[in-house]
C-alpha cells in the first residue's frame, strides 16, 4: 500500500468498528441516537435548522458489513444537517473559498449568508466539492458553501473522521455538468456508523497517534520507490499473466482436456445431488464471449469460480475480546496480521477463540485457500493449519478436483486476477470483495497434467527473478 492506501485503510478500519477494542461499560450508541433525535428537534423547534421529510428506513442491503452489537447505522442527515446561514446585510468580510481566507473587507451586501467564526461550513460547488471549514473569522459565506450544523451530541472529530473516508464519493457523485456540485441527496441519505460516544473518542485519538506515522511511511514509500523501480515485479507479473494465457508453450496433445474435466465434476455432482448427499447448486448464467478477455488454447476451458470451487465468507464473534482466549482447547484463530509480506501460507497464528464461538464464525482447514475481501481485494494464501476466520476473509475449498493448489495460487495471484476483482469493488461505498462477487468471476481452466507443468515452469523462472535483487 502507499500512504494514502494506508491512510484509507485505517478510516476503514475505523468506521467498521476494527480499529479500537469496544468496552461492555460504555453506553451503547442506541441510547445516544435518542438524544441525537432529541437535539435536531430543538434544533428545529428553535428554527435553527428547517423541518425536513423523516430519512428512509435503513435496509439490510444498505448496510455493507457487520459491525459491533453496540453501534447503530445511521444516515448521514440523522447526525448533520446543510443550512443556508443566516442572511447578510451590510458591510461583511468575504472569504476566500480557495484559501479560505479574508479576500477583502468592506463589501456592502443584501445578498448572502452571515457566517461566525467558529461555525463549520461545506463547500457545494467546484472539484473540492465536500470539503469542510471552519471559519477564523465573521464573514460572508457565499452561494459556493452552505453551513455545516453538526448535532451537538456527537463528537464532532468523529463526524470528520466519516467525512474524511467518504470525501472521493462526495466528489465522484456531482450533478452538473460545467460546474459539478455537490450531491446533497447522497449526501443526506448516505448510511453511516455510529458508535457510542466514549469509543468515537477512542477512534479519533487513535486516528490522530497513527496518521503521522502513515505520513511517515507514505514519505519513505515514496523514497523506496525511487530506488527501485520494482523492475522484478513487473517482470514476475508480466511471466505470471503469460502462464494464465497459456503461453508458456506447455501443451500436450495426450493431456486430458478441461473440457472432460468439467463433465466429470458435473456429473459427480449430479449423482450427488440424485443421492441427496448435497443440495441442488444454484445455476450460472453462461459465459458470454464478451466475458473473454484473452484467447486460451483450445484444450482451456474459462469458467465461473463458483461452479468448480467452493466459496465462502468468514464470520466474526462479537465482541470478539470475550471470545480469544488462551485455553489450550481454543480454536485458532486467523487473522491478515497472521500472514508474511509476499507469502505464500499461513503456518501459525497469535490468538485463540474461545470453544462456543464456533457457531458464529467459519472454520477452514489446511490446504484451504483464504482471499482477503477488504482492502487488498482477493490476496490469496493457503492455510496450513486449522483455524477459524473473521469476515475479513473469503474461504475456497474443493477445488482439488479442478485446479492443483499451486497453480489456483498463481493465478488468484495474476494480474488478471487483480483486476477481476478490482472491477468487481469498483463504485462501491464501503469496497468488499463478496462471496457472489468471486464465485461468478470468470477463470481460465487448463488441463490438470499441463496445470503441474505451468507451475515447474514459473518455480524456475521466478527463481532467477528474485536472484536480480540480490
Amino acid at each position: 500500500m502507499n500512504g494514502q492506501q494506508l491512510k484509507k485503510s485505517i478510516l476503514q478500519l475505523a468506521i467498521q468498528g476494527r480499529l479500537v477494542p469496544q468496552i461492555l461499560k460504555d453506553e451503547p450508541a442506541s441510547v445516544l441516537l435518542a438524544r441525537i433525535r432529541e437535539e435536531k428537534q430543538r434544533l428545529v423547534d428553535e428554527k435553527i435548522i428547517k423541518k425536513s421529510k423523516p430519512l428512509s428506513h435503513i435496509t439490510d442491503d444498505e448496510k455493507p458489513f457487520d459491525i459491533p452489537e453496540s453501534w447503530e447505522w445511521v444516515r448521514l442527515g440523522d447526525i448533520c444537517y446543510l443550512s443556508d446561514g443566516e442572511k447578510a446585510v451590510g458591510r461583511r468580510i468575504v472569504l476566500d473559498a480557495k484559501f479560505l481566507r479574508k479576500k477583502h473587507e468592506g463589501i456592502n451586501s443584501n445578498r448572502g449568508k452571515l457566517i461566525k467564526k467558529g461555525d463549520y461550513i461545506i463547500l457545494v460547488d467546484g472539484e473540492n466539492s465536500g470539503e469542510v471549514f471552519k471559519c477564523p473569522c465573521n464573514g460572508y459565506m457565499g452561494s459556493t458553501f452552505k453551513e455545516l450544523i453538526i448535532n451537538e451530541t456527537i463528537y464532532k472529530e468523529y463526524l470528520f473522521v466519516i467525512m474524511m473516508y467518504y470525501k472521493d464519493l462526495f466528489r465522484n457523485s456531482k450533478k452538473g455538468s460545467a460546474i459539478p456540485h455537490l450531491n446533497k441527496d447522497l449526501f443526506s441519505n448516505l448510511t453511516i456508523t455510529l458508535p457510542p460516544l466514549a469509543e468515537q473518542h477512542r477512534i479519533v485519538a487513535k486516528i490522530e497517534e497513527l496518521l503521522p506515522l502513515v505520513e511517515e511511511y507514505d514519505e519513505a514509500q515514496k523514497k523506496l520507490d525511487k530506488l527501485n523501480d520494482g523492475l522484478p515485479e513487473k517482470l514476475k507479473n508480466s511471466v505470471l499473466q503469460q502462464a494464465i494465457m497459456g503461453r508458456l508453450g506447455t501443451q500436450n496433445d495426450k493431456d486430458e482436456p478441461a473440457s472432460e474435466l468439467l463433465k466429470r465434476i458435473k456429473d459427480e455432482k449430479a449423482k450427488l445431488i440424485k443421492e441427496k448427499k448435497i443440495k441442488k447448486e444454484n445455476t450460472f448464467a453462461p459465459i458470454t464471449d464478451e466475458e473473454n478477455p484473452f484467447e486460451i488454447p483450445e484444450s482451456w476451458e474459462w469458467v465461473r469460480l463458483g461452479e468448480i470451487v467452493a466459496i465462502a465468507r468468514g464470520g466474526s464473534p462479537r465482541p470478539i475480546k470475550e471470545y480469544l482466549t488462551e485455553s489450550n482447547d481454543g480454536i485458532n484463530w486467523i487473522k491478515i496480521g497472521d500472514t508474511d509480506k509476499d507469502g505464500k501460507y499461513i503456518n501459525s497464528c497469535k490468538e485463540k477463540i474461545k470453544v462456543e464461538g464456533l457457531n458464529k464464525t467459519r472454520k477452514v482447514y489446511p490446504g484451504d485457500f483464504l482471499l482477503t475481501n477488504s482492502m487488498s481485494f482477493g490476496r490469496p494464501y493457503i492455510t496450513n493449519i486449522e483455524g477459524c476466520i473473521h469476515d475479513g476473509w473469503l474461504a475456497l475449498s474443493d477445488y482439488d478436483k479442478c485446479y492443483c493448489s499451486d497453480f489456483l495460487f498463481y493465478l488468484l495471484l495474476s494480474p488478471y486476477a487483480k483486476k477481476v476483482f478490482g472491477s468487481k469493488v469498483a463504485g462501491a461505498v464501503v469496497k468488499n470483495l463478496n462471496t457472489d462477487k468471486v464465485a461468478v468471476s470468470v477463470f481460465p481452466l487448463p488441463p490438470l497434467a499441463e496445470q503441474h507443468r505451468i507451475v515447474d515452469k514459473l518455480d524456475k523462472i521466478f527463481e532467477k527473478i528474485e536472484s536480480m535483487k540480490k
